[in-house]
């Protein structure tokens, strides 16, 4: 026991696992949105893996809350969400607090495979789009029918984007780096020019939190 104690013991730390919380500090809880992700050769990813498949229900885990304080909601103003995936998870806690404020006018758009089995909290946006919390939501669903990726919603709508600029909104992106984050930074600069954009990420109105 002692030798295998020693040996636990000489073991480098594995890094922490960093995920976006999808709730507000009034919720009471921490939520998040994983997906579970596979190696080349079919292995479960080491955080995804334990958090979705070995970790008791009603246990209690070692975590860390990080502020991001460069993600955080601009109270008084329109936000336009944009993310993918996971990326849901850091939208919802920003629409989430929007509503508790009782703040309306807010712009979705959110991408993902399959409306059938990927529109996570779909009755939840639903529900704000009918209160007013949201004004507008577009969604695409690569693998649907009518297929897209959230840039392509974003670049059909470039109009409707410079009006909501012109009124002040803030830009939110979170989700993935590669392919959705990068692919909506090239539309807003399109869109809205190289100048304009450095300028919000300078001012604070073109966050991210992508990964």
């Amino acid at each position: 026991v002692q030798d295998a104690c020693l040996w636990l013991a000489g073991l480098p730390l594995l890094p922490g696992r960093e995920y976006s919380i999808a709730s507000t500090a009034d919720d009471g809880a921490v939520e998040l949105v994983v997906r579970l992700v596979h190696d080349a050769s079919g292995r479960a990813g080491l955080g995804s893996g334990w958090l979705s498949l070995h970790a008791p229900i009603g246990a209690s885990i070692v975590a860390r809350v990080h502020r991001n304080p460069g993600f955080h909601r601009v109270s008084g103003v329109p936000m336009v969400l944009i993310g993918n995936g996971t990326g849901i998870a850091g939208l919802r806690s920003l629409l989430r607090e929007a509503a508790h404020a009782g703040d309306h006018g807010h712009w979705l758009l959110f991408g993902e495979r399959q409306r059938a089995h990927d529109f996570l909290f779909a009755e939840e946006i639903e529900a704000w789009q009918a209160q007013g919390h949201l004004a507008r939501v577009d969604l695409a669903f690569s693998r649907d029918d009518d297929g897209g990726y959230v840039q392509d919603r974003l670049q059909a709508a470039a109009g409707t984007l410079r009006d909501w600029m012109q009124r002040g909104a803030v830009i939110h992106v979170c989700g993935s780096l590669q392919g959705m984050a990068e692919g909506v930074d090239q539309v807003l600069r399109t869109a809205l020019g190289d100048d304009v954009v450095e300028t919000l990420l300078e001012n604070g109105r073109y966050r991210r939190d992508v990964y």
